[in-house]
């Protein structure tokens, strides 16, 4: 009896490679999965069936992980504003946390004794699915063919060619990945320090040049209407958002960071949605929530985006983070009012029944209705008493008598 094994499939050469490799050369029964983050259409996923069956596998499995995706991890990126480096929402590496648990999940169900993934041993994605498998599935045994080969692209076609496999070599100018939280796009250009992508690169041109008003509505921290119109899940929200921002030009970015593997990478990507909200919620923040909520935030996300980066989404720690963020949401509910120009936006103000910001307790800078002058005099020589008693204390005084 053959053994199972289920294989992350997408379709593209290195899986196709892997579905021919594991049935012809080692005898397995192939069971392919593609897990859809929500950057698939039915007509795609249809097409990825057909070619899964046509390199022989013995069946296919599509798991929609969109709503859960958001459940379990996108919303906790908008609840902690998390940019990586100040710039990628983590479109991406969220992505492949979800799927690689997906897979094991699945592996699980279906009794296989092996997983096996198309990863080369160059970059983040091996470590991320190999390790979420030896946490969930650590009795699995893990196979990658394409790293344990060491096969370069053009072994990989002839190989291919060989068992009668035809499809198009050609190998895009540009690799694309999509999903709900965003489009990452590598090319020659990311393989330098010092090029921009050029326009045809970005997957979504632009089309839109008239400046567009939005009202975001967000509800303890998440996006659940835009204009007048609500939506049943903020997965619904995002795609709205994203066709309404995405012809702008809107979240176009190279972002450069340091991968789990130990080397600096870029990557370009679109991400328009994503920004948006990110940089709306975040305007609602600062004026509901208190000084030391944001400042506590802003360690614990920067934490948090960072480790799941590194595929660390199981570390228990993770749960700790999010019932955190969680719980500083209670509050985060209001309008945020949007200014969608060519390439760039605006976050023009916001309205909230929760906001601090509020004139009964007096206007910054002008008048203020809750305290007289004589009490912040007391404040302020009380604020700083234990500082100027430092500086009392380890200032050097002159020697008594002066100088002779």
């Amino acid at each position: 009896m053959k053994k199972k094994v289920v294989l992350a499939y997408s379709g593209g050469l290195d899986t196709s490679f892997c579905c021919i490799y594991l049935t012809r050369d080692l005898g397995y029964e192939v069971h392919s999965v593609i897990v859809n983050t929500g950057g698939f259409s039915d007509d795609e996923l249809k097409g990825v069936e057909e070619r899964a069956y046509q390199m022989g596998v013995t069946s296919h499995h599509v798991v929609d992980e969109t709503e859960n995706f958001y459940n379990t991890c996108v919303r906790f990126l908008i609840y902690g504003n998390v940019l990586k480096n100040n710039t990628y929402p983590l479109s991406v590496s969220a992505e492949r946390v979800s799927q690689a648990t997906a897979i094991a999940n699945y592996a699980k169900e279906i009794g296989a004794e092996s997983v096996a993934h198309g990863s080369t041993g160059a970059g983040n994605d091996q470590v991320r699915f190999d390790m979420i498998f030896n946490i969930l599935v650590p009795e699995v045994q893990i196979i990658t063919p394409i790293r344990d080969l060491k096969l370069s692209r053009e072994a990989e076609i002839e190989y291919l060619k060989k068992h009668g496999v035809e499809m198009n070599f050609e190998k895009a100018k540009y690799s694309i990945n999509k999903g709900i939280w965003g489009t990452s796009v590598g090319g020659k250009e990311t393989l330098t320090s010092n090029l921009g992508l050029p326009e045809e690169a970005w997957p979504t041109q632009v089309t839109e040049s008239a400046p567009k008003n939005l009202e975001l509505v967000f509800k303890q921290g998440e996006l659940i209407g835009i204009d007048d119109k609500k939506y049943d899940h903020p997965t619904k929200a995002i795609q709205a958002l994203q066709a309404i921002a995405q012809p702008y030009g809107i979240g176009r970015d190279i972002h450069v960071g340091d991968t789990i593997i130990g080397i600096k990478g870029r990557v370009g990507f679109e991400a328009a949605a994503p920004m948006v909200i990110i940089k709306a919620h975040h305007t609602l923040e600062k004026h509901v929530l208190t000084k030391w909520q944001l400042s506590w935030k802003d360690q614990l996300s920067s934490f948090y985006g960072n480790w799941l980066h590194e595929g660390q989404f199981h570390d228990p720690i993770m749960r700790n983070i999010e019932a955190f963020l969680a719980d500083t949401q209670k509050n985060v509910s209001g309008k945020v009012f949007v200014e969608l120009h060519p390439y760039r936006f605006q976050v023009v103000g916001i309205e909230s029944d929760h906001d601090l910001m509020s004139n009964k307790f007096g206007s910054y800078g002008e008048m203020n209705n809750s305290w007289s002058g004589e009490d912040v005099k007391g404040f302020s020589k009380i604020f700083g008493n234990q500082v100027m008693i430092y500086h009392k204390v380890n200032t050097p005084q002159p020697p008594e008598g002066g100088a002779e």
